[in-house]
């Protein structure tokens, strides 16, 4: 089975290896002719021990059977819509965004097999979740999927308006809370930091360690950032008004990560319930 990845950049060059095993040929296309031969370099190199692997190249124009688009969403419908009807089997995408990209891949390749990829974690952090939507199965499809499970990685089914409801919250608020909780802080002391402040200072540089066009490309496609800004200036209007912050305080432990809570449960480990909290 031959595949190719459009897009030759950190997603594109994870894919490339992790579906290396079902695969007997890969090649890799990009806008940049350098950033392809790079990543088919490095693949080669990487594969260079393991018994039956891939021959890996560069992409010559023709057909393969899978083809996987591996570039930022803002790009995926002319990319899917370019390289998509050079599938034989399969096409699928790894771009994070699926309301556009199914659609996408729909329109491309009405008559071959098709999903979206989304592993929510950087590969350096794999094995993790990656949410799949299934537009038509099939064994290629299926060879992709068992192969991303074999790396040890959850892949969970979802539909295109679950996933990017979901991803309002766990990337594109999320994201902008870290962001801002960084261009907030003030540099102080490590003895002074608390159970809450210690982790999202390292979460801040988790996030500001990363590629900065990448984070740009999420906050673009979904909503978020101005919702974390309401309710932090709801915060602050709550400053010297105990009735509003205690309003607030309920609501956000009513909200989407405190409604698990038993009513009595600490809000935080650091609670100390004294008159000093520990967070």
């Amino acid at each position: 089975m031959h595949l190719l990845v459009v897009g030759a950049g950190t997603m594109g060059r994870w894919f490339a290896r992790s579906v290396a095993p079902v695969v007997d040929r890969v090649t890799f296309a990009d806008e940049e002719a350098a950033a392809a031969r790079a990543a088919a370099a490095g693949l080669e190199a990487r594969l260079a021990d393991r018994e039956d692997s891939p021959a890996v190249a560069v992409d010559d124009g023709g057909p393969a059977d899978v083809v996987c688009v591996a570039v930022p969403i803002s790009a995926v419908a002319a990319v899917v819509a370019e390289h998509g009807p050079r599938a034989e089997r399969a096409v699928v995408d790894v771009s994070g965004e699926m309301e556009t990209a199914v659609g996408a891949l729909r329109d491309a390749a009405p008559d071959c097999e098709r999903a979206s990829f989304h592993p929510l974690f950087a590969p350096d952090n794999e094995p993790g979740n990656c949410a799949v939507v299934v537009d038509r199965g099939g064994p290629a499809v299926r060879a992709v999927r068992d192969a991303l499970s074999e790396r040890g990685n959850h892949v969970f089914d979802t539909t295109p308006a679950e996933h990017d409801r979901a991803m309002t919250t766990v990337q594109a608020r999320a994201h902008a809370a870290v962001l801002a909780f960084g261009l907030a802080a003030e540099s102080v002391p490590e003895e002074f930091h608390t159970p809450v402040s210690a982790p999202l200072g390292g979460l801040v540089a988790n996030l500001t360690g990363g590629n900065p066009a990448v984070y740009a490309e999420i906050q673009a496609a979904f909503e978020g950032a101005d919702e974390v800004a309401a309710a932090a200036r709801r915060i602050a209007d709550a400053a010297g008004d105990p009735e509003a912050f205690a309003a607030c305080y309920a609501d956000a432990g009513a909200g989407g990560f405190g409604a698990d809570r038993e009513p009595g449960d600490a809000a935080d480990p650091g609670d100390t319930g004294s008159g000093g909290p520990g967070a």
